[in-house]
């Protein structure tokens, strides 16, 4: 399957797909045309995972060719576990979302509001899919910012839709979308010159290249001999940006503004799908191209990462608005992912992967279906409601369903990768370990009351006559359910794929799994 193009087909699909709708007449016709398109990436995506072999070369399905031989860039494109984990959670939630918000842009106000929206869930499904794929750091760093743009207009341009009462702000979510972008962008620019830095560093040994792999290699043989001190400023300016975009505490401020303010599918694409570049970035380019650097600043990392988790937490137990709630717990949840990648076992980084996909499809169930609830009533305050699960019986257990995994109750797919990054975590950190174990409890406040309080009960004022899922609602949701049961109870596909990944990166930093105690004893 070497050099037929799959993996430019993969992104150029949809990137061609944006174009396409977007000139469309028919906004019924662009409709269908955009999941046709998503579809088609999703077709192209598991064909990519049957033909992988966990047990083959590192990156698969390479395509490399010249782009800038000038300054030593490529375009260069492969696949390892982790990319194709990521790449596969991104081709199935897409074609859910365009579903999900086929009623999104359907203000006629807007000229072809509803094949501009569509077209730009295209263009951002295009622009993660290249950088996931990308082996060259500038073409990453390309698509990495320029994903922004699209993201931008979502919020901005089709946000702030089921405001009601007090909960009204004039020009929220054009706001919201220029604090995203602002905090994203000052992240991409700091990164900028760390890509220039990382290119300059290799003039003398490499002659100057961005290619991921040379690099890499470079690194693991001693041949760049680097002032550490250099090479810790170089490793701050990658992290910086993918901790502003995962987000990390305390670069997470833009992220419940934007969240709330956009469509329900828009979050879930910014949080489920985009935002996965960011971890994705840390485990692939700050641990490889600077191990030492890693090293050194693990303590605090995984300290943020803690406090993060915790903090999350305990605000979405005070949150009196739904999709507010749901925000911060994916500030949690992300806190739980950058400490598995942190703490450099092969338990924690292979559960913080497993976390990504399936937060990726939690968050989204959970998000969605607040969402339908919200626009049926109008209002996102918890108070408001009461006594759903009486009319909408099928709404309230999919919510149920959907808030216990993502407090990873056993069973369901959260479980497994939280669990996998806290025995990483308690190999080396074990106090650390016990204090983000405590999010677990918190996690069953803010879930259950949350449930408690808008689905049990009487059925309160004005929520006698909301609707049930529709099948178009249903054919969103059932999916979702269906993976966090599979992938709850049989991980081993997904981990088969992920764990080989993982053990190339250990490998890069000479790091080994930490040796329990008790085998210590009974070694000796």
């Amino acid at each position: 399957m070497n050099g037929i193009g799959w993996l430019t087909a993969l992104w150029a699909v949809p990137m061609v797909g944006a174009a396409i709708v977007i000139l469309l007449p028919s906004k019924l016709f662009a409709r269908w045309a955009a999941l046709a398109v998503s579809l088609a990436v999703l077709a192209i995506a598991v064909l990519l995972a049957v033909r992988f072999d966990p047990a083959g070369a590192q990156f698969q399905f390479v395509e490399d060719y010249p782009w800038i031989p000038s300054f030593g860039t490529g375009y260069i494109l492969g696949l390892d576990g982790i990319a194709l984990a990521l790449v596969v959670l991104t081709a199935v939630l897409v074609p859910l979302l365009i579903v999900a918000g086929w009623n999104d842009a359907r203000d006629d106000s807007r000229a072809r509001s509803s094949q501009t929206y569509l077209a730009l869930t295209l263009a951002v499904e295009g622009m993660v899919l290249i950088s996931l794929m990308a082996l060259d750091v500038l073409l990453f760093y390309v698509f990495f910012e320029a994903m922004l743009i699209p993201m931008y207009f979502l919020i901005g341009g089709f946000g702030g839709a089921n405001r009601s009462g007090s909960d009204v702000a004039a020009g929220a979510a054009p706001k919201a979308a220029v604090k995203f972008l602002l905090y994203n962008l000052f992240g991409g620019l700091i990164m900028l010159a760390a890509v220039i830095g990382l290119y300059v560093v290799t003039l003398d040994e490499l002659g100057g290249t961005f290619d991921f792999r040379a690099i890499v290699a470079a690194v693991q043989s001693g041949q760049l001999a680097v002032d550490p001190a250099l090479l810790n400023a170089l490793f701050l300016g990658f992290m910086f940006a993918f901790a502003v975009k995962a987000p990390l505490w305390p670069l997470h401020r833009w992220l419940p503004d934007a969240a709330v303010e956009s469509t329900p599918a828009t979050a879930v694409l910014m949080m489920a799908v985009v935002d996965k570049v960011g971890t994705f970035g840390m485990l692939r380019y700050c641990l490889q191209l600077f191990p030492d650097a890693t090293k050194t600043f693990q303590p605090v990392i995984i300290t943020l990462a803690v406090i993060g988790i915790i903090y999350g937490a305990i605000v979405a137990i005070g949150q009196t608005d739904v999709m507010r709630l749901i925000a911060y717990t994916s500030i949690s949840h992300f806190g739980f992912i950058i400490l598995g990648i942190f703490v450099l076992t092969s338990q924690g980084q292979s559960g913080s992967t497993l976390y990504m996909v399936n937060h990726g499809i939690s968050t989204a169930a959970l998000f969605l279906i607040a969402g339908f609830l919200v626009s049926r009533r109008g209002t996102r305050v918890i108070a408001d409601y009461g006594g759903v699960q009486k009319v909408a019986p099928v709404l309230a257990g999919t919510f149920l369903v959907a808030g216990l995994a993502t407090l990873s109750l056993p069973g369901l797919a959260p479980f497994i990768s939280e669990f996998l990054v806290l025995i990483g975590t308690f190999g080396r950190f074990p106090a650390l370990a016990v204090i983000a174990a405590l999010a677990l409890v918190l996690s069953a406040i803010y879930i259950l009351w949350a449930y408690q309080r808008m689905m049990t009960g009487p059925v309160t004022r004005d929520n006698e006559g909301l609707r049930d899922l529709i099948p178009r609602e249903l054919v969103v949701v059932a999916p979702l359910i269906v993976l966090l049961l599979v992938l709850g109870i049989y991980p081993k596909p997904a981990l088969d794929v992920i764990n080989p990944a993982v053990t190339h990166t250990l490998t890069t930093l000479d790091v080994d799994d930490p040796v329990p105690a008790t085998a210590e004893g009974g070694g000796r």
